[in-house]
């Protein structure tokens, strides 16, 4: 079934599936979900009874930057199941907003994926080091940029399911430019472009890295009470 396109999102012509199924039985037009007013609490709870108590660990990759662990846990409902993830030093985006409103963006090949992306300059923590600390490090290092002035745009979980990495992105103002100092073996290209036009690869699928499209979102937020 061919279904147009407009500006990044499907839209559904005709419905997905016809006659009757058992997706279809059972229905009610009453949603049995409660409604939560503004402002919805964080989800995160003391006591909270859909934890998952860990009861044994076992490590079976303990790589550079990444171990992959495996967990004994106890449900909510007391029966025992298994937990596979992988853990992470966490690490900082960084969004460089130049005078003339144009952003720093790099293209970089993403191995596992078989392709290179477009993303905003990241690095990982080194050990001990505090989130601001690894973004001027990192800028300095991948971009050869130097900012006067940064503030925290936010945090992100970008692989919830199966990770418990994080990503602290803070906008990068006030730039002055040198020269990179790459890691060994590292190669990237860094480009600069209009924000919204970035904005527009977001939405179109041409940048599809989860840290670039929530900091972007983040910074169009900003600027936009900056405005007000």
């Amino acid at each position: 079934m061919g279904l147009p396109r407009t500006y990044g999102w499907h839209i559904l012509k005709e419905p997905l599936f016809s006659g009757t199924s058992a997706m279809t039985e059972h229905t009610t037009a009453e949603c049995p979900y409660p409604k939560l007013e503004a402002p919805v609490p964080r989800a995160e709870r003391e006591n909270d009874p859909l934890t998952e108590t860990s009861v044994a660990e076992r490590v079976l990759l303990d790589g550079r930057f990444i171990k992959v662990v495996e967990e004994d846990v106890v449900l909510p409902d007391g029966r025992p199941s298994r937990r596979f993830g992988l853990r992470h030093g966490g690490a900082a985006g960084m969004i460089a907003l130049g005078a003339d409103g144009t952003i720093v963006l790099e293209r970089q090949w993403r191995h596992p994926l078989r392709r290179a992306f477009w993303e905003i300059p990241a690095g990982k923590l080194d050990q001990g080091e505090a989130e601001l600390d690894c973004a001027k490090r990192e800028l300095v290092e991948e971009c050869g940029i130097h900012a006067a002035r940064w503030t925290r745009l936010g945090e992100l979980n970008n692989a919830i399911g199966y990770s418990n990495e994080r990503i602290v992105v803070f906008l990068a103002e006030d730039l002055s430019w040198g020269t990179q100092a790459l890691d060994e073996g590292e190669h990237l290209e860094v480009v600069r472009v209009d924000l919204k036009e970035a904005l527009d690869m977001c939405a179109d699928g041409r940048i599809t890295d989860v840290k670039t499209i929530v900091g972007l979102f983040w910074l169009e937020r900003l600027l936009a009470s900056r405005s007000a």
